[in-house]
């Protein structure tokens, strides 16, 4: 396979007896690439990361990581990739630094290399004050830091992150993608990810969406924004059905949900305050925004029809 990819895949399906989870997943991934696979929940996207790191074999197809085949070569693949779990594979039990000696060990580092290793990683997450520290006594988003610190002791070429947020509040969630920033500045790896956060994908350099095992529309966050709308208009309306049957000749359909309705507005000269004026009284409250990549997921993923509550 090309050297300048880091992943790729043809065909890949994992089926369990007669429901398909994974469905002819093609991708191609550049190396040093950060990458977003995105998704509801069972649209299988933790079933592809099983396959892509050798936890799982594909009922059919193959995959490549760095050149290797996940058929073939697997115990080759387990040393070039790192894997952070949805859910943590740490001893809460253990310190900081047990954990990470342990998971050293498991990469066969060298103990002069892994010292040095593990003290660059404390540095770049700030848990140096806290290396002999149980993990039951750290916080949410410092046992978080320290599941990635293992994910990437033995500089792997692609680093899976399966959902690392989860759970954690913002401060939190902001600090980890910083540090995961620098790791892939510093260190050049590939990152793909998963993630229920859209927000946090559109740092991507490509995502895709993924629903009910097939890949649907992907491409880079910024272009996919741009080319979903100028604006996205929200209405809480008093009067549902007029405000629809009056916008949605100029707005197409809308997102339908209860007595809130969501046009996507393609003309960067509407007035939306002489628009709010027309409405009147069967308007309670109307605000427009810039779309982001929540709102692509929904227009695209899952599109609104008409007369549909969604």
């Amino acid at each position: 396979m090309a050297s300048n990819f880091a992943i790729r895949t043809n065909g890949l399906t994992k089926q369990y007896g007669q429901a398909v989870a994974v469905n002819k997943l093609d991708l191609t991934i550049k190396a040093g690439q950060f990458y977003g696979l995105l998704g509801p929940n069972g649209a299988g996207k933790t079933t592809t990361i099983h396959m892509l790191t050798t936890m799982t074999s594909p009922t059919q197809g193959d995959a490549w990581i760095a050149g290797q085949s996940v058929l073939t070569d697997p115990v080759a693949i387990r040393g070039t990739v790192g894997l952070v779990f949805q859910d943590s594979a740490l001893d809460r039990m253990m310190t900081v630094d047990e954990n990470l000696k342990f998971a050293a060990a498991l990469y066969k580092l060298p103990p002069k290399q892994a010292t040095a290793r593990i003290e660059e990683l404390l540095t770049i997450f700030g848990l140096e004050n806290k290396r002999h520290m149980k993990l039951v006594a750290l916080s949410g988003g410092q046992r978080r830091a320290v599941d990635i610190a293992r994910g990437v002791l033995h500089r792997p070429d692609v680093l899976f992150l399966d959902e690392p947020t989860i759970g954690l509040d913002l401060p939190n969630r902001r600090a980890i993608w910083r540090f995961v920033e620098q790791l892939r500045k510093e260190e050049g790896m590939t990152v793909f990810l998963t993630t229920h956060y859209l927000e946090e994908a559109e740092a991507c350099d490509w995502v895709d969406f993924i629903q009910k095992g097939k890949l649907q529309q992907g491409g880079s966050p910024n272009t996919l924004i741009r080319g979903l709308a100028t604006y996205i208009l929200e209405i809480d309306c008093a009067d549902t059905e007029a405000v629809y049957h009056k916008l949605s000749a100029d707005f197409g359909q809308p997102i339908w949900e209860d007595n809130h309705l969501s046009f996507r507005v393609i003309d960067n000269k509407v007035d939306f305050s002489q628009l709010q004026k027309s409405l009147g009284n069967a308007v309670n409250s109307l605000q427009w925004r810039k779309p982001n990549l929540n709102d692509v997921y929904l227009w695209t993923v899952c599109p609104p029809q008409t007369g549909a509550v969604v």
